[in-house]
């Protein structure tokens, strides 16, 4: 028998993942409640693992912290918000992150749920309006921070009851569910304007012989004083995961480091280098294809894709952007062409439901992209850069 034929032979009689976990890429999506229903009927969302599956997609990250609510049922929200999930029709009387992972586990795709509003909270939401002294404040004392047309506020990162209230929420879900990994973003900062409420004055002065912080919130010494507390609470975060459940994965996808840390005092450069992160998505949403490239080859994440498995976040369109199939695909290859470990798109609805081009040819296209099956590159199984 030649050796051609023989490794025929030996492919066909491995177990499928085996043979898919000949080669490994990320091949993510992010499924959000935000421009998109995918979420709100278990038979679409079902449909639409389906699909994913079908077109070799391996991963995605449901959201199930938005908008001030959970997406799953929390005693942990119930307790603090008054209400144990988000009160959109579509999820009541289910647990849409369980048949996520039930039919995504069917489909052998890995299921991250995704922390989406981090400290983040709309204005008028529950949340803000139960917990007013959670809140964060400008140095002028305004609380709003416009995004897009939405008034949004912010929990204090720095505040105990604060982060005893996010950390049970993440342990909540890393223990009742069976989960690969959990994900964070930059909302897991805090914009830097913000940081001037009496609790974290007061714990700055402290530790500094009763000199207030700086007025200018751009202050390098200030900034990095807050950047270096949501460290800390990220690495307690870390710890309690783990605790909980030894192989859960520990992702971020955040902005490029510059942003991330400028203005979101969010430093994923340096939780990588002290170990935190396991699974690193850096988006990079950007139609210039010379500014896309250039991120790509920043030190910091060459770095780190020296040591963990580092995908790009690739845009494939917003509720008013239309990304051309042209683009996509000729991002994916830039970042083949550097030896990441994959992509992730951002997000579900813009793969194929809301674009320009047809649902068919866009689907013919990511068809282009991911021929066949891929393994999902788990650096708790041995992943080498």
């Amino acid at each position: 028998m030649g050796i051609l034929m023989a490794l025929i032979v030996v492919m066909i009689s491995l177990p499928l993942n085996a043979q898919t976990n000949m080669t490994s890429e990320l091949r993510g999506a992010w499924l959000t409640n935000i421009d998109s229903d995918v979420l709100f009927e278990s038979d679409r969302l079902k449909r639409s693992l389906q699909t994913l599956q079908k077109l070799n997609f391996n991963t995605v990250y449901p959201t199930v912290w938005n908008w001030g609510y959970t997406l799953y049922p929390s005693k942990v929200a119930s307790k603090v918000i008054g209400r144990a999930i988000d009160p959109t029709p579509g999820l009541k009387g289910r647990d849409m992150l369980k048949e996520t992972v039930i039919e995504g586990h069917k489909q052998g795709l890995k299921v991250i749920p995704w922390f989406e509003f981090g400290f983040m909270a709309p204005a008028d939401s529950l949340l803000a309006k139960n917990r007013p002294y959670w809140l964060t404040n400008r140095s002028d004392g305004t609380r709003i921070v416009k995004e897009g047309t939405h008034n949004r506020v912010w929990l204090s990162p720095f505040r105990p009851d604060v982060q005893r209230f996010i950390q049970d929420l993440i342990v909540e879900i890393v223990k009742n569910y069976d989960i690969d990994g959990i994900q964070f973003d930059d909302h897991f900062g805090l914009p830097s304007e913000l940081g001037y409420d009496p609790y974290t004055v007061s714990l700055y002065k402290k530790e500094h012989r009763g000199k207030a912080p700086s007025k200018n919130p751009k202050d390098p010494e200030w900034v990095r004083w807050r950047a270096n507390k949501i460290t800390g609470f990220m690495k307690r975060v870390f710890t309690a995961i783990k605790a909980t459940k030894k192989n859960c994965i520990v992702s971020v996808a955040p902005n490029p480091q510059r942003f991330s840390y400028e203005y979101f005092l969010a430093d994923w450069q340096r939780w990588e280098r002290m170990g935190l992160i396991e699974d690193l998505v850096v988006q990079i949403y950007r139609d210039d294809l010379n500014v896309f490239v250039k991120e790509l080859e920043y030190p910091e994440v060459k770095a780190a894709k020296s040591h963990i498995p580092v995908s790009i976040g690739i845009l494939t369109g917003l509720k008013n952007r239309s990304v051309p199939m042209q683009q996509i695909q000729t991002q994916v290859q830039k970042v083949r062409d550097r030896n990441f470990a994959g992509v992730s798109f951002f997000f579900y609805e813009t793969l194929w439901n809301m674009s320009k081009e047809t649902p068919l040819d866009r689907q013919a296209g990511f068809e282009q992209i991911f021929p066949t099956p891929a393994g999902y590159p788990n650096i708790l199984t041995g992943w080498k850069p």
